[in-house]
């Protein structure tokens, strides 16, 4: 607990500094989390800042009642709501302190009127902290009826399920070392919050993605299919190969319906167009050439499309990505699909009706257990599924879950899917490791985003410009007791 309130007074004190200035109001709960609250509240007394203590239920719990006790000296102490609003105070900085990660149910009496007038003071222009996770959200599902909406969170040990799930109440998200290990951090699970699976930043992703020498040329940057463009949609296979272009591919070659062939040339012409194969020329016109495949970006549905992709399938051991509706013709057929892949890197990349349909299950069921849905697909088929989403989370085949959590709604909007396929398939291409492309892409894809700051007016066209910069400038490096951070999501 000493180590949580230390390691957030610090941050607090950081980046709230000057604001600070004019005090702080904490508003503790009756369990740990008011705890730290304490803790926090003495740390930032004991330096010089005027602090007050809002303690909606009084401390309860032995090491809460401990803290409480170390700091009461020297603070100010109210019980009263009405004391500190409406009394100049939306100048201040406010911790909340409320609830932690065991609470369960919907806020009720005194914390629910706390938590009110935190919400309050936050729309009179207060900044907002909250301690592991806002008050009144839960840590692992992120529902809400009523709960803090904050500036930032400072999440102890690790981020929390449910806080990825609510990244619009949360505001930026900082994780702090607290010197919690693996064992300890299964503890804290086992205490009702499941653990989530490893976090993707910007330094893994950048140990992972492969460098281009000075001297490298198409052929070492390696070739990458692109088999999608049905009638009527060439759309998602330009995307697809523009965004596969922009990630460093040093050659596409695209493969669409004979009508397309003409438009999608026009509107990517640094790529080969071709017609799809049929089932005497695939080998010869794939398999001796490309490094890797993409199959599915506005390939349509329908029988054709089946043939289509067991025929390549058939005739390949390549590294291959699966979308769209190169999954759609299987779904249900989950046995016949990991026949196909069997024996090779593969990576399927469904949406969460995609994966719904595929699996046989409820969406409601997908969405519920994001975080651990995709694990036995994975198994299944002896492939990396990203599902998609907010957050996107990645289960290889040997048990490993990664969750991918930057991006901003932009990038709910069609097409998006495509552009995430061009770059999982560059990567695929050059690393031929499913699960590292997997990661890999759905940063860069989210980052890009992020580059683009805005939602509204924001297009696919603007991500895609902005994937060099995500490709190349990444995360600035954290410092201790800092282990990561998310910023707050574009509005």
């Amino acid at each position: 607990m000493q180590r949580a309130g230390a390691a957030a007074a610090e941050e607090i004190s950081r980046r709230y500094g000057d604001r600070l200035r004019e005090g702080a109001i904490v508003f503790t709960g009756p369990g740990n989390n008011g705890g730290d609250g304490w803790v926090v509240a003495g740390l930032l007394a004991r330096s010089g800042i005027e602090v007050t203590v809002l303690e909606a239920v009084e401390a309860k719990s032995p090491d809460a009642m401990a803290e409480k006790n170390g700091a009461i000296d020297v603070v100010k102490c109210v019980s009263e709501i009405s004391s500190i609003v409406g009394d100049g105070s939306a100048a201040r900085v406010v911790i909340d302190a409320l609830l932690g990660t065991g609470a369960e149910g919907e806020p009720r009496g005194r914390i629910a009127d706390a938590i009110s007038a935190i919400n309050g003071l936050h729309s009179d222009g207060a900044r907002v902290a909250a301690l592991d996770l806002p008050s009144g959200l839960d840590a692992t599902t992120g529902r809400h009826s009523l709960c803090v909406i904050a500036d930032a969170t400072f999440s102890f040990g690790g981020v929390k399920r449910g806080s990825l799930l609510a990244r619009d109440c949360c505001g930026e998200i900082v994780v702090l070392d607290i010197g919690l290990d693996e064992a300890s951090l299964a503890s804290e699970s086992g205490a009702g919050v499941a653990r989530l699976p490893r976090l993707v930043d910007g330094a893994w992703v950048r140990a992972h993605v492969p460098g281009i020498r000075y001297d490298a040329h198409k052929g070492t940057r390696k070739h990458l299919a692109i088999i999608g463009g049905g009638k009527g949609m060439p759309g998602a296979i330009v995307l697809a190969t523009r965004a596969a272009l922009r990630s460093g591919i040093g050659l596409v070659r695209a493969l669409v319906a004979a009508e397309n062939t003409g438009e999608i040339l026009a509107a990517a012409p640094s790529a080969l167009i071709a017609p799809w194969p049929n089932e005497a020329e695939t080998s010869s016109q794939i398999s001796k050439w490309a490094d890797a495949i993409v199959i599915g970006p506005g390939l349509g549905k329908s029988d054709q499309t089946r043939r289509l992709v067991e025929s390549i399938l058939g005739d390949s051991s390549l590294p291959v990505l699966l979308d769209a509706d190169a999954l759609n013709v299987f779904d249900g057929d989950v046995a016949a699909l990991g026949r196909l892949l069997k024996g090779r890197p593969a990576l399927i990349t469904p949406h969460v009706a995609e994966f719904a349909r595929l699996a046989k299950i409820d969406v409601k069921d997908v969405l519920d257990n994001r975080f651990d849905v995709g694990a036995e697909m994975a198994r299944k088929l002896g492939a990396t599924v990203l599902l998609k989403g907010s957050p996107t989370v990645i289960f290889a085949p040997d048990g490993e879950r990664y969750v991918a959590a930057r991006g901003t709604a932009a990038l709910g909007t069609g097409g998006s899917g495509d552009l995430l396929a061009g770059i999982a398939g560059t990567m695929l291409a050059q690393t031929l490791d499913a699960s590292t492309s997997a990661c890999c892409a759905a940063w860069v894809h989210g980052r890009a985003a992020e580059f683009c700051e805005y939602v509204r007016g924001t297009t696919l066209e603007d991500v895609l410009y902005a994937l060099p910069r995500a490709w190349n400038e990444g995360e600035p490096p954290v410092n201790p007791p800092v282990l990561a951070e998310l910023p707050a999501v574009a509005r």
